[in-house]
């Protein structure tokens, strides 16, 4: 297994070394914590690309009239 340049013993010893530092009744509240985030950036990109199209789609609508 290699991601990124880092093999399968690196990757358990991350993993070890997160365990001990959060413990193992915080991991899955941050793992929750991360999600979230990860679904509001998703969520603003594509707000922000919508509004970036928006203008475009009606300048268009605008020179056919």
């Amino acid at each position: 297994m290699l991601i990124a340049g880092i093999g399968a013993q690196e990757l358990l010893l991350i993993l070890l070394v997160v365990l001990l530092l959060f413990g193992a009744k915080k991991i899955p509240e941050l793992a929750q914590g991360l999600g979230k985030g990860i679904r509001e950036f998703r969520k603003a990109v594509r707000d922000t690309k919508e509004e970036l199209e928006k203008p475009e789609e009606e300048n268009k609508s605008d020179k056919k009239s």
